[in-house]
């Protein structure tokens, strides 16, 4: 054979071609990975401070800043319902913050013809502090300065933790669109 003919490339790179991805894995792992990111804080034991970051928001923000335009506008409600079962917020809480949160995003890419992870994550934080800030002032227990200074640590810990689940978003989105053959 030539070097050149086609039928001596390897299928290593011949399979990258006109390749099948299974359309169920390709539509589920994105709400999988957020109702899994919702319930995971439940499991750490309990502390005085609110410490641990609201997951299943950083992998919302991540999954729709990474990739625009998969996860429809819509989603925030059924996402933010399953949420509100285990975040210990007033029902509700969820619903209407991640489908605000769906609108912004949705207008901040309708306005901008270019982004950057720059200002993605400057997107995520703004998004993250109002969300915390909402949750402080609307949890039912008296907001008071020392309550917000509390707050601080969780604050940080999630802006910081957003390139994290930025970065697994897309890996999760490589194995999402890989080959699968057919059985």
């Amino acid at each position: 054979m030539e070097r050149n003919d086609p039928r001596s490339r390897s299928d290593a790179y011949g399979s990258r071609i006109n390749r099948s991805h299974s359309s169920l894995l390709a539509n589920v792992v994105p709400w999988v990975s957020i109702i899994v990111a919702s319930i995971l804080p439940i499991f750490p034991i309990a502390s005085a401070l609110p410490i641990i970051p609201p997951l299943g928001l950083l992998m919302l923000l991540a999954w729709r800043l990474v990739r625009p335009g998969l996860m429809p506008i819509w989603a925030g409600m059924p996402l933010g319902l399953l949420d509100d079962l285990y975040n210990g917020q007033p029902f509700g809480f969820a619903i209407f913050t991640w489908s605000l949160i769906m609108i912004v995003i949705e207008l901040i890419e309708t306005r901008l013809p270019w982004r950057t992870f720059w200002q993605d994550w400057f997107t995520a934080c703004i998004l993250i502090f109002g969300y915390l800030l909402a949750g402080w002032l609307l949890s039912g227990g008296q907001p008071t300065f020392h309550s917000l200074i509390a707050l601080i640590p969780q604050l940080v810990l999630t802006i910081l933790l957003f390139p994290i689940a930025a970065r697994l978003v897309a890996m999760l989105d490589r194995f999402r669109l890989t080959r699968w053959k057919a059985l």
